[in-house]
């Protein structure tokens, strides 16, 4: 087989693969409206329950809460998360912050990063910054 029929054979088994599975895809952004309540809720829900930790002095072993030093989750900045972190002198997630407030200035236990609190209170974090534009690494 010569150089142009192999390139030609391959062109038409992208072409009719690509036909294919253009067929085939389901769009990923079509929720029945009573689909997209229940999960605007269960967001919620986890929203106030992430708030509440983070108002807790129950996360450290000092009885300050995190809420002291971020009101409503101020300076936490989630949306510049994976980003350099001086403290821990790499780069780090939002999860690994939080656990390093809980570890240092709270004197906590770290929190199970795939737990449902750290899911809480990076749900309650994000949410304060709802609307920023995402820019990881920014200082």
């Amino acid at each position: 087989m010569n150089v142009f029929y192999k390139i030609r054979m391959m062109a038409l088994r992208v072409a009719l693969v690509s036909g294919l599975l253009t067929g085939l895809q389901l769009s990923a952004d079509e929720f029945t409206e009573k689909e997209l309540q229940g999960w605007t809720s269960e967001y919620q829900i986890v929203v106030k329950e992430g708030r509440q930790h983070f108002a807790s002095p129950t996360l450290g072993t000092n009885g300050v809460a995190c809420a002291q030093c971020h009101p409503n989750a101020a300076n936490t900045h989630p949306e510049t998360y994976p980003k350099f972190q001086k403290q821990l002198g790499k780069v780090i997630t939002i999860a690994e912050m939080i656990n390093w407030c809980i570890a240092n200035p709270l004197e906590g236990e770290r929190l199970d990063k795939n737990g449902k609190k750290m899911t809480a209170l990076i749900t309650y974090i994000t949410e304060e910054r709802r609307g920023v534009k995402l820019d990881p690494g920014k200082h």
